[in-house]
């Protein structure tokens, strides 16, 4: 949910927006409906932990047999981001108390708006580089209202996706073909 934001430029904003979900606010409940949402956020929050020991067992045993440094740079990306997600995941519920209307605050009193596995991820970065009417002559979306790059994301996002993008674009240095010599 949009709580506040700040426009540094036209193209970029910052927003507070609790992510309960995945990428966009999807939630697992959302594809299978008898899944209740407390009960999807953790099942998701588990993978998420489970998938986080994946990527570090990767990284460690990327660093040991000496990976290309754009590899272990990559898998460093992905793990930091995940982690950064999984906190937010894990703790942000039991550590500050509900934001609706209000400030949240730290360490409450009377505890957090939620129990342990069922904490919001917090998202904030938006970057409206285009907001208006399509061309008519675009196929099916001719004259519809669009916004280029409408995803609100935070800084463990950009990690993760970097660290994929690494990935794609250094593929042949980061996963070298084994010559007969080697």
């Amino acid at each position: 949910m949009l709580h506040d934001s700040v426009e540094v430029f036209t193209w970029f904003k910052i927003y507070f927006i609790e992510n309960d979900g995945m990428a966009w606010g999807t939630k697992i409940s959302d594809f299978v409906s008898f899944i209740s949402d407390r009960s999807a956020k953790v099942f998701l929050t588990l993978f998420r932990v489970v998938a986080i020991f994946g990527i570090g067992y990767w990284l460690y045993s990327a660093t040991r047999k000496f990976s290309p440094k754009v590899l272990i740079l990559a898998i460093t990306l992905i793990f930091a981001g995940a982690l950064g997600n999984i906190i937010d995941s894990v703790f942000y519920g039991v550590w500050f108390s509900g934001s609706e209307g209000q400030i949240a605050s730290f360490l409450p009193e009377t505890g957090g708006y939620d129990t342990l596995l069922h904490g919001k991820v917090v998202d904030m970065l938006y970057f409206p580089l285009y907001k208006g009417y399509l061309p008519d002559w675009i196929p099916f979306y001719g004259g519809e209202f669009f916004t280029f790059f409408e995803p609100v994301f935070n800084i463990a996002d950009m990690a993760i996706s970097t660290g994929f993008i690494m990935l794609i674009v250094f593929n042949k240095k980061a996963f070298p073909k084994k010559t007969s010599a080697d």
